[in-house]
């Protein structure tokens, strides 16, 4: 995942290595950025944040935050927040961000495909002060929820889901969506497709249906939506500004072909929000390019998207 800190300087987190690095600006325009290593050792390290000359790091078990210098990018005086995020078990990754509440958020994927979880906290968005005390469960039923932006407009909540997956291959539609306090989204019981409520056609839960949120916007299943972002500059067009971008990570090889690309969002406020995509061709046939994994928004306007298949992180302007 993506974040900037207080110098513009990209940071990037390497899960399967364990570290943070940071990607200053070369002395040249022409030359690719080289990582500087900003804190490494790290379980599986996902979401991140900078605020207030702190690097909050989001590991698989665990929020920690560090004293951060944003001139040597080095952290330091790790202090544990959150000690006891279920870990790991079919969904490890855990976003953080920080609310217009100052409150710290943290998305839990399920520890499974469909099943009951022993722990509350597991598909869910989790609520804590800062310090890390007064937990609560901010919004359940949702499978596997990965991205987490704040919308600079109106303050509301929106994140990505990954939905469940059958044994025949089929799969409802994943989703992205506004968060709705104390919502529930359907997992286990329920799925939603085209605006229908149904019950899980695999799973024979004692869950009712009734009360299940509906998702703002339908994704192809198995599209896998990530990281997003609403786009704050002003680099790119009018038309843009305030779009929602989304990674769609993209499916797995034996599964149609889905994702694979950046999708905007538009929103109006007469009508439902509409995807268009953005930046496609991460996938020609059986020939996969990148699967993206976040996007942000940098200080020069430009998109930024990170490419765990290709290991690099890419830059988008606009030439008019």
């Amino acid at each position: 995942m993506l974040a900037l800190d207080a110098s513009g300087t990209l940071l990037v987190s390497i899960p399967s290595e364990g570290r943070i690095v940071a990607l200053p600006m070369a002395s040249r325009t022409e030359r690719l950025r080289s990582p500087v290593t900003v804190v490494s050792g790290l379980q599986l390290p996902h979401g991140l944040v900078v605020r207030d000359g702190e690097l909050w790091v989001a590991e698989t078990g665990r929020v920690r935050r560090f004293r951060y210098e944003a001139a040597t990018h080095r952290a330091t005086e790790p202090v544990v927040i959150v000690p006891d995020l279920p870990p790991g078990a079919h969904h490890w990754t855990r976003s953080i961000a920080f609310g217009p509440d100052g409150r710290l958020l943290v998305a839990v994927g399920s520890s499974c495909d469909v099943c009951r979880e022993a722990d509350r906290r597991r598909a869910t968005i989790v609520s804590y002060a800062p310090d890390g005390s007064n937990e609560r469960v901010f919004a359940s039923g949702l499978r596997n929820p990965v991205g987490l932006a704040f919308d600079p407009t109106t303050g509301a909540l929106w994140t990505t889901v990954n939905e469940r997956d059958w044994r025949d291959g089929r799969a409802p539609p994943d989703f992205l969506t506004l968060v709705r306090k104390g919502a529930h989204y359907g997992w286990p019981d329920c799925y939603v497709q085209g605006s229908v409520v149904a019950p899980d056609p695999e799973f024979r839960g004692t869950g009712d249906c009734r009360d299940v949120t509906l998702p703002s916007v339908e994704l192809p299943p198995h599209a896998a939506p990530l990281g997003l972002a609403f786009y704050t500059g002003t680099q790119f067009p009018a038309a843009y500004r305030g779009n929602l971008f989304v990674a769609l990570h993209g499916s797995r090889a034996e599964l149609p072909p889905a994702g694979y690309k950046i999708v905007r969002v538009v929103s109006g406020s007469s009508r439902r929000p509409r995807v268009e995509d953005f930046a496609t061709g991460w996938r020609t046939g059986d020939r996969v390019w990148g699967r993206p994994v976040d996007v942000l928004v940098g200080r020069d306007g430009a998109l930024y998207v990170s490419d765990d298949h290709g290991g690099r992180v890419l830059r988008i302007i606009f030439v008019p």
